[in-house]
């Protein structure tokens, strides 16, 4: 199943480096299944921003296909992707628009991060635009099953040793 991303715009007094404080509208991205989790998610989110009040201004679902994070990069950009694909009927081609936000330092890191997740794309494509999004930063959904996961390797792989132990104290 493919995330719902939702942006959510959130105003609050932001201290600034200089000491002043200010009140600012930030946007972030979340993925979750309804309006009413992007806003219980951002709300949770925010808290652990910001000790002072805050007020979420707007929520809407953003339209994009898929969210490339990629290390150490600072900025998120919305990259309009054409696939383009040949329309035997009419003997023409035919092109869809996919949007990805990628993170990057620049516009040129952005069309390299783009080619990079593009790479196993079977057809044809193009970038026709680049552009800085606002979004600040990605919340990605997270249930605690990888956690789960880790520990239970984490179990196994103990129990496996102390199995080896407790064969070699026998022999």
């Amino acid at each position: 199943m493919s995330a719902t991303w939702y942006e959510c715009k959130v105003k609050y007094r932001k201290t600034l480096e200089s000491g002043e404080q200010k009140v600012v509208t930030e946007t972030y991205l979340l993925d979750a299944v309804s309006y009413t989790e992007a806003e219980s998610r951002i709300t949770e989110e925010m808290k652990s921003y910001t000790s002072e009040e805050f007020l979420i201004t707007n929520i809407k679902v953003a339209r994009l296909a898929e969210v490339h994070p990629f290390e150490n990069s600072d900025r998120w950009f919305k990259v309009k992707v054409a696939l383009i694909a040949f329309d035997e009927d009419s003997g023409k081609e035919k092109k869809s628009n996919i949007y990805l936000l990628i993170q990057a330092n620049d516009v040129k890191e952005a069309f390299e991060n783009t080619e990079q997740a593009m790479q196993n794309t079977m057809g044809e494509y193009s970038i026709p635009t680049i552009s800085e999004s606002p979004i600040l930063d990605v919340f990605p959904y997270f249930d605690g099953e990888e956690a789960v996961e880790e520990i239970s390797d984490k179990d196994n792989t103990e129990k496996a040793e102390q199995e080896v132990e407790e064969a070699a104290e026998v022999s």
